[in-house]
C-alpha cells in the first residue's frame, strides 16, 4: 500500500513528507493552479518534493495530440527517476501512454470515471491508473462501486488502482478493505487521518493520569 499528498502547496505537502507515512506527491494542472503555480514550475515542485523525500512525484501532462502529450511527457520523465508521468485518460491520451510505456516512462492514466477505462489503460501498459472517487459520485455514477469493480478487473494484472479525488477516510477505508493499494489524498484529508478527535482526547486522558503520578 502507498499514500500520496495530492497537492502542489509546498507549506501544506512537507511537514505531512516528514511524518514517513506518505511515499509521495501527485500534482496536477488545478492543484498547481491552486499553490500559485504553472507547468512550468513542475522542475522545481519535483526538486522540493524529491529533497522533502518523495519517492514518487507524479505530475500531468498538458496537450490536445497524441504528439503534444508524449512530448510533454518525455520533458517530464527527463526530470529524474523518481517522475512519474500522469495522462489523462482521453483516447489521445491513451495513445501517448501507449507510446511512452513503450520506451519504458511511468505512467498514471487519470481522470478515470469508468471501470471499462480501466481496461484500457492496461491495454497502454499504465503503471496506475487514477479513478476520481468523489468526482464520479457528484456526477451520479458510484465512485466507489466502480473503483471496487476496477480493483477486480486489474487483479493480478501489472497496472495499480491509486483512488482520487476521494472526499472522506471512510472511503479511503472501505476501497482499502477491498483491495485498492493506493491512495492520494488532498492535504486536508491526509490531517484530518492523522487527528482523529477520539483518539486525540483518548491520549490526552493518558497524559492527565500520567501527569497525576509525578
Amino acid at each position: 500500500m502507498a499514500l500520496y499528498v495530492d497537492s502542489a502547496d509546498r507549506s501544506a505537502v512537507e511537514p505531512l513528507l516528514a511524518t514517513g507515512l506518505f511515499t509521495g506527491v501527485t500534482t496536477n494542472p488545478s492543484l498547481l493552479a491552486r499553490a500559485g503555480k504553472t507547468q512550468e514550475d513542475l522542475p522545481a515542485v519535483f526538486a522540493w518534493a524529491t529533497a522533502a523525500g518523495a519517492q514518487q512525484v507524479f505530475m500531468q501532462t498538458l496537450g490536445t495530440t497524441t504528439t503534444e502529450i508524449v512530448t510533454c511527457g518525455r520533458r517530464i520523465r527527463d526530470l529524474g527517476p523518481q517522475a512519474v508521468v500522469k495522462i489523462p485518460a482521453s483516447r489521445e491520451g491513451l495513445a501517448a501512454a501507449r507510446v511512452l510505456t513503450d520506451e519504458n516512462v511511468p505512467i498514471l492514466v487519470t481522470a478515470v470515471h469508468h471501470a471499462t477505462q480501466a481496461l484500457l489503460a492496461q491495454a497502454a501498459g499504465a503503471q496506475f491508473i487514477a479513478p476520481y472517487v468523489g468526482r464520479m459520485t457528484d456526477r451520479g455514477r458510484e465512485g466507489v462501486a466502480q473503483t471496487v469493480l476496477m480493483q477486480r478487473l486489474l487483479s493480478g494484472a501489472s497496472t495499480r488502482v491509486l483512488a482520487a479525488s476521494l472526499r472522506s477516510g471512510d472511503d479511503v477505508a472501505a476501497l482499502a478493505a477491498a483491495g485498492v493499494p493506493d491512495f492520494a489524498l488532498s492535504a486536508p484529508l491526509c490531517e484530518a487521518l492523522l487527528s482523529d478527535d477520539l483518539t486525540i482526547a483518548a491520549a490526552a486522558e493518558f497524559e492527565a493520569i500520567g501527569a497525576s503520578w509525578s
